[in-house]
């Protein structure tokens, strides 16, 4: 039988990257999208996640297992913290954007770069690094860079900006870091025009994918 995959979105730039990674990964699993793209406007705004928005969340995850989802995956980082408080109210997997990511980032090495252009997303992906390295009994040091003139770029439809930008930001981390991650999924394009080097950059989308169809497996 076909799997069935919720994507979670607060955002409309998170839905090509991670519709391109199982396009290409996991052609024959069905998607069912829902979205509340005012969650990622607010957040901006106001750079602090209420109540409300987690309610909204909870929300529009639940019209995905409604609609027959085997298992759930968000796709906006900036809410993964949130994400252990409330699975539990769902009978299938949930999974958050980075969760997988960030266990395979703590496993390739100790220096760790990030790079987010959401304001909340990057202080809220060094926390959650330094709480996966915690957990597997691991110390690491994790620097970070927020650039939201990309984010903004690329709301303009300006993707050659955004792309410049990230570009920039890796350039500066490839010095100190044993691997880079790119907070958000709406960041992954950037690394189709940029030549990578040796060290390794991690994108949510194609290890979330893998991820969570193993989870809807389970």
């Amino acid at each position: 039988m076909t799997k069935k995959i919720g994507l979670v979105h607060a955002t409309m730039n998170s839905v090509d990257p991670i519709l391109h990674a199982f396009r290409t990964l996991h052609p024959n699993v069905d998607l069912i999208n829902v979205m509340d793209e005012g969650l990622i406007w607010e957040l901006n705004e106001t750079n602090q996640i209420t109540h409300s928005m987690t309610r909204r969340l909870i929300d529009i995850a639940s019209k995905a297992e409604d609609a027959g989802a085997d298992a759930i995956l968000l796709t906006c980082s900036s809410f993964s913290p949130y994400v252990p408080e409330f699975k539990h109210l769902f009978n299938v997997p949930v999974l958050s954007s980075d969760e997988s990511m960030l266990n395979e980032a703590v496993n390739k090495g100790t220096k760790i770069g990030v790079i987010a252009t959401v304001g909340k997303a990057g202080p809220t992906t060094t926390n959650l690094l330094y709480q996966t390295a915690k957990e597997q009994g691991k110390t690491i040091e994790v620097e970070t860079i927020v650039i939201t003139e990309a984010f903004q770029a690329l709301q303009r439809g300006n993707q050659a900006k955004h792309d410049e930008l990230i570009h920039e930001a890796i350039n500066k981390l490839t010095t100190t870091s044993d691997v880079i991650l790119l907070a958000q999924y709406s960041m992954s394009r950037a690394l189709d025009s940029y030549e990578k080097g040796s060290t390794p950059i991690l994108t949510g989308p194609e290890v979330s994918a893998n991820a969570i169809v193993e989870l809807a497996g389970k």
